[in-house]
């Protein structure tokens, strides 16, 4: 079971796909991650990656799909992943086909995460993440016992700098113009399914999702019995 989450940042993606992950057992690889990792250990793709991520630009192809592609490769993803975040653009999308038909697979799903400009900056800007563990909190939705401080490890929380608001609109800005192709191109292809995130409870949205990937899955096992 091969699917990726797409969708503009803030949209829920990462959320639903850790949630997914753990319901099907199958791993959340989020492109985002595995860069912000690569950065934080001051890796050569990292300080490559710094500079665009900082400024809310897409990082290069190149850089993006070789991380991937090591990821992939790995075997617990053999079985199938949830790839969030990954591909950006249609040339990322057109490599990524390639990757999956050389090791004789396709993706089985996309999932596209539909949310409004207002929606994104309240749920990015409100973002928070502990320098010490790592942990996520958000100023709103998940917020920390005592200000500032992480409840598991009692590290400072800090906004990342991706998650102003200035730079917040510029990764909008980006997103509309380089990767909403990617809408178009699924569609053609037949996998795609469109998700609304606007204002709706979390679990709601996951059941969405399972029950859409359930049914899906179900219809394929038909057909590849024979039976229509």
């Amino acid at each position: 079971m091969m699917i990726v989450f797409l969708g503009p940042p803030g949209a829920g993606k990462g959320t639903q796909a850790e949630l997914i992950s753990k319901g099907k057992k199958i791993p959340h690889i989020s492109s985002g991650n595995l860069l912000r990792e690569a950065v934080e250990a001051g890796t050569e793709t990292g300080k490559k990656a710094r500079n665009y991520i900082e400024k809310g630009l897409l990082v290069p192809d190149q850089i993006v799909v070789d991380i991937i592609k090591d990821r992939i490769l790995k075997n617990d993803c053999k079985v199938g992943f949830v790839l969030d975040g990954f591909p950006r653009t249609l040339s990322q999308a057109k490599v990524l086909d390639e990757m999956l038909r050389n090791l004789g697979n396709s993706l089985d799903m996309v999932f596209y995460f539909s949310v409004s400009k207002e929606s994104v900056v309240q749920r990015l800007s409100g973002r928070l993440i502990c320098g010490a563990c790592g942990a996520n909190y958000h100023k709103i939705y998940v917020p920390s016992s005592k200000e500032g401080l992480c409840d598991k490890c009692g590290g400072k929380l800090n906004q990342r700098a991706d998650d102003k608001p200035e730079t917040i609109l510029e990764r909008l800005r980006v997103y509309h113009e380089q990767t909403e192709g990617l809408i178009g191109y699924y569609k053609k292809s037949g996998i795609l399914r469109e998700i609304s995130s606007d204002d709706r409870r979390i679990e709601m949205i996951t059941k969405n999702i399972s029950d859409t990937i359930e049914n899906t899955l179900q219809k394929k096992s038909l057909i590849g019995r024979g039976v229509n």
